[in-house]
């Protein structure tokens, strides 16, 4: 049993483009990645991809085939829904495939369209998300329950909105170079202070966007690879996937991540690596509060050191740990089927050399991506290695 190497990587612009269709969008990723792979599309077994709200912004279930017909396969396609770690979950299931011998080439992949259905509609169909009998009937909306997970931080541990704001402004730094980022606009304190309210504490530039996009990957076995003489150097090597309750008042603690926790726990142990062997990693921020409390439950701070980590400079490009150099969900945008492969994209471009900010991690070895769906009642966790 080997690891997947990542063969081909493929992105749409991410922001608004209501006029896209989901299969629109899937066809440019996809037929990207195949072709930055050189794979013929015939030689793809599957495909497995990501979406959430596909039946509310489309009226389009049973994505799976629709997408494979759009970049050309004639292989089986499933669509996986997790909420916001849709993707995440076809990545894990499609290393799993290859590592155990099922398939050699798989397509994995992600797409959703949200900004034709507004505002108020992708709102609405987000919050599906959350449990719908005691927290969606309730009003509860994403930016309420973060929220909440945010004061009962600063209630626990310490912290202020001034360090939620420098990880806006970090990350928002970041997109400027990356050329598929939703927002490429340089943001200061000052800007996130003062932006209007949204859910106190959090404010406009703690959230993440309402985003259109795609993106797609394009995995092979070890052997496949050699024998295809393919430039495959970067590696899956660990998976782990998590889980939790998945409304907020059944949880012991708010400001705590179990589901990341254990999906660290399991990636870890599977790569055979521990958090202090982590480069830079890409982490699910679709609040500001978010990439703090996932930095802790990834074992990367102690919990309540990383609500600082940004405004002391330790998670910026230029820090020890970078993380979210492609802006992350905060400025690169969040279209959420297509998140979970997207971080995988920025890591492979940035071990490859040709990332927005690859010069900032050239001697990285090791990566990581953090995807979580929902108030983090599922997540998982994938790290990725440059073989020799």
């Amino acid at each position: 049993m080997s690891d997947p190497r990542v063969a081909g990587v493929g992105l749409t612009h991410f922001g608004k483009h209501p006029e896209r269709t989901g299969r629109d969008m899937f066809a440019e990723a996809g037929l990207a990645a195949l072709d930055d792979s050189g794979i013929d599309p015939d030689d793809v077994e599957a495909l497995f991809y990501g979406n959430f709200m596909g039946e509310l912004a489309e009226h389009q279930g049973h994505q799976g085939p629709l997408m494979a017909e759009a970049i050309g396969l004639d292989a089986p396609a499933t669509r996986y829904e997790s909420a916001c770690a849709s993707s995440g979950a076809a990545i894990r299931d499609a290393v799993r495939a290859v590592r155990n011998g099922e398939q050699d080439v798989v397509v994995v992949g992600g797409a959703e369209r949200m900004t034709n259905i507004g505002t108020a509609g992708a709102t609405d169909a987000l919050a599906i998300a959350a449990d719908d009998l005691y927290e969606v009937r309730a009003g509860m909306t994403f930016p309420g329950a973060y929220a909440l997970m945010a004061r009962s931080y600063f209630d626990q541990f310490g912290g202020s909105r001034e360090d939620l704001a420098e990880i806006a402004v970090k990350n928002h730094e970041h997109a400027l170079t990356n050329e598929h980022a939703q927002i490429r606009s340089e943001i200061t304190v000052e800007d996130a202070m003062d932006a209007p309210m949204i859910a106190d504490p959090l404010h406009l530039y703690d959230s993440c966007p309402i985003t259109d996009g795609a993106s797609a990957i394009v995995l092979t076995s070890e052997s496949y690879a050699e024998e295809h003489d393919l430039d495959a150097a970067v590696a899956v090597t660990g998976t782990g996937q998590g889980g939790d309750k998945m409304a907020l008042h059944d949880r012991q603690y708010l400001a705590e991540s179990p589901a990341t926790e254990d999906a660290a726990d399991e990636a870890y142990a599977d790569a055979g690596i521990g958090p202090d062997d982590v480069d830079f990693l890409e982490v699910h921020d679709c609040f500001t509060i978010a990439e703090v409390l996932a930095l802790e439950s990834l074992g990367l701070y102690e919990v309540g050191e990383a609500i600082g980590a940004a405004a002391r400079g330790e998670t910026t490009r230029h820090g020890d740990l970078p993380v979210n150099l492609s802006g992350g969900l905060k400025a690169k945008g969040h279209p959420v089927g297509a998140t979970g492969v997207a971080q995988v994209v920025s890591i492979v471009r940035h071990f490859r050399g040709d990332g927005p900010r690859s010069d900032d991690v050239a001697d990285a070895e090791t990566a990581l991506a953090h995807n979580a769906g929902g108030t983090v009642a599922s997540a998982t966790v994938h790290v990725l290695e440059v073989q020799s």
